[in-house]
């Protein structure tokens, strides 16, 4: 019961970490905080893996994740599911690439060693399995061996891949590029403060991106502005059910959650019985289901992770 007192996390991910002295050893591990945690792998800070311990593999680089899990218990469960795609009845059998030749001891399959094709692959798989394909997952690439070995992967092989899964880049620094042009960046740099963060270092990792959605939804229902549902017309009672807000901007577009699903699985072509997204009644504007989720549990549980979002910050005084 304690995790569904809680509001859905601001970021939880799958990664897939990469040994930059050797990068045929790869990990696999879930996390709400990948910038500490690469830290912690690479021994700057306690904690850390078994596997990723030996100073010989370090440092370790995070090449690539997915993020967008709707908890922790979500994000094991991919993480497994990557980890042992053998065994997984995440994949039906017919579409199962990762195979087992071998067996341990006591009669278990042993895991077939992992390639970064082999993981490249059996994500494309999962992504798009009934499991995962409901949930807001977005694939993110900070290296570009894990990229390339991604789109040859999306080249070769004839499943399609599931629509509507963004696909992120962020390289930092190129390096096909001059000599040239690297100089004259670090000349840019040393009058800079600080360089830009990039890659895992950039990630959100709290409820800012949707600071906006969660301070319209505190003020519409603090001051009982429900009014009748967008899409049944029903008045509602302020506190009386679980009720959505539109998060485009300048729509104050409410309705009960039962409704908003009913009209955004009306627009979906499948028989699902979990929505993806649809289009506000009132604005037309494009509505997530997974961001209508995030704030809905946000004002429910989380009222003191809303008061420190939107906590106003107190100004620096001026110097004499």
């Amino acid at each position: 019961m304690a995790v569904l007192s809680r509001p859905i996390p601001p970021l939880y991910t799958v990664y897939i970490l990469r040994s930059s002295v050797n990068h045929a050893s790869l990990y696999i591990g879930s996390t709400p905080n990948p910038p500490r945690r690469l830290k912690q792998h690479n021994g700057e800070v306690k904690g850390g893996a078994v596997r990723t311990s030996r100073n010989k593999l370090r440092p370790w680089e995070m090449v690539a994740l997915v993020s967008g899990f709707p908890s922790a218990v979500a994000a094991l469960k991919f993480e497994w599911a990557v980890t042992n795609p053998h065994l997984s009845m995440h994949i039906p059998s017919p579409a199962r690439i990762s195979i087992f030749t071998q067996r341990k001891k006591n009669g278990q399959p042993r895991r077939p060693r992992a390639s970064m094709t082999s993981i490249m692959s059996n994500l494309h798989l999962l992504l798009g399995v009934p499991s995962f394909a409901r949930w807001p997952l977005r694939l993110h690439f900070f290296n570009r061996d894990a990229h390339t070995a991604w789109e040859k992967w999306c080249a070769t092989t004839k499943e399609p891949m599931r629509s509507g899964v963004p696909i992120l880049t962020d390289f930092g620094r190129d390096s096909s590029r001059t000599a040239t042009s690297i100089a004259n960046d670090k000349e840019s740099e040393s009058h800079a403060a600080e360089p830009s963060p990039w890659g895992v270092h950039a990630l959100p990792l709290d409820y800012a991106p949707i600071k906006d959605y969660v301070a319209k939804g505190r003020d519409v229902f603090s001051f009982e502005r429900e009014g009748d549902c967008v899409i049944c017309n029903e008045h509602m009672p302020p506190d009386e059910g679980l009720y959505g807000l539109c998060s485009n901007n300048g729509c104050e577009g409410v309705g009960h959650l039962s409704c908003w699903s009913r009209h955004m699985l009306s627009e979906q072509e499948d028989e699902s019985i979990i929505p993806v997204g649809g289009r506000c009644p009132k604005c037309h504007g494009p509505v997530k289901w997974g961001d209508m989720m995030t704030e809905l549990t946000l004002r429910l549980r989380g009222a003191k992770d809303v008061d420190k979002l939107l906590k106003k910050k107190r100004k620096a005084k001026a110097k004499a």
